[in-house]
């Protein structure tokens, strides 16, 4: 196997600009595609390229890319999540691929960590002709969803998804701008609290070159129907991973609903929970990293082959 490499590459989404890695293999044609984006706020090169490297040389191209507004991407709305925006982001890079030449076989992954974990569990019954889905550590929701007719529901999400310009909303949640972590809750509360997520976020952000800020603000336009994994899942048609983090310390990580999201797919699936709660295999080339690893390169295996 050739050593890691990628080629820049950039996509339209939302009228902005996303950017990214291509990374290829060495026979291209033959080989799935997936695609990859980080959680909140994080960029590319915070542990996602040591995972799109190692893909790689297990013979999957990837596109990895920075959600639009944060890392080299674009964006009228710098460093700010809106659930919409970023699942239109996974929508816009499939078809990127698609659109392509020598870079996939007809089989498309969606890999998503943490709050694109979440996403990659919405948008996958929104896209269509999906290989797979690898979730990490997905937060699905901070309370189960009263839903009473779950076909209208997912109906309305979908219209929403496809018609709907959400710029246009101004009304919903809306927090911040404010640091997205903080050694110091009392004096400067963030929007990640645990410290566990500082001591992350300030060791791979700090990185050269990474790209990353420590400020955000985090949109939830109000809409009909809420942008929730607990609308979709019974409604996701490929093969589906879920990796979860035993004893994870994000607040608004609720096991209970992470399972009940599980229980609601009906496609080939399978629940694996990791130790080191929420970004124990986010550290590169850690055994939790190399044990996540394994775990999904497995389950893909066996996914694309059936």
């Amino acid at each position: 196997m050739l050593p890691s490499s990628f080629k820049k590459v950039e996509f339209t989404s939302e009228g902005g600009i996303i950017r990214g890695r291509l990374y290829l293999t060495s026979a291209q044609k033959t080989d799935p595609c997936i695609v990859m984006a980080h959680g909140t706020s994080a960029t590319i090169t915070m542990a996602l390229d040591r995972y799109a490297e190692e893909f790689q040389k297990s013979g999957f191209n990837v596109l990895l890319y920075d959600h639009l507004g944060f890392g080299e991407s674009g964006g009228k709305l710098r460093q700010t999540i809106n659930p919409w925006v970023q699942g239109r982001g996974f929508r816009d890079a499939v078809e990127f691929v698609r659109a392509m030449e020598n870079v996939y076989n007809g089989q498309i992954i969606l890999w998503g960590d943490s709050f694109s974990g979440a996403l990659v569990l919405t948008v996958g019954a929104l896209i269509e002709d999906l290989s797979a889905i690898v979730a990490y550590c997905p937060p699905c929701g901070p309370v189960p969803l009263e839903i009473s007719d779950l076909e209208k529901t997912f109906s309305q999400l979908k219209d929403i998804f496809i018609n709907t310009d959400i710029s246009k909303i101004k009304e919903g949640i809306i927090e911040g701008p404010m640091p997205v972590v903080s050694s110091e809750q009392n004096g400067t509360p963030s929007l990640l609290g645990p410290i566990q997520a500082f001591k992350w976020f300030i060791d791979q952000g700090g990185k050269y070159g990474s790209g990353w800020e420590n400020i955000v603000t985090r949109i939830i336009p109000k809409t009909e129907v809420p942008f929730s994994p607990q609308v979709t899942a019974s409604f996701i048609s490929c093969p589906t991973l879920m990796v979860v983090g035993r004893n994870d310390e994000m607040p608004r990580i609720m096991p209970n609903i992470q399972r009940h999201v599980f229980d609601c797919l009906t496609c080939s699936k399978e629940f694996y929970a990791i130790d080191g709660g929420h970004f124990g295999a986010l550290w590169p080339d850690t055994d939790l990293f190399r044990e996540a690893l394994e775990v999904e390169l497995k389950f893909l295996t066996a996914a694309l082959q059936d």
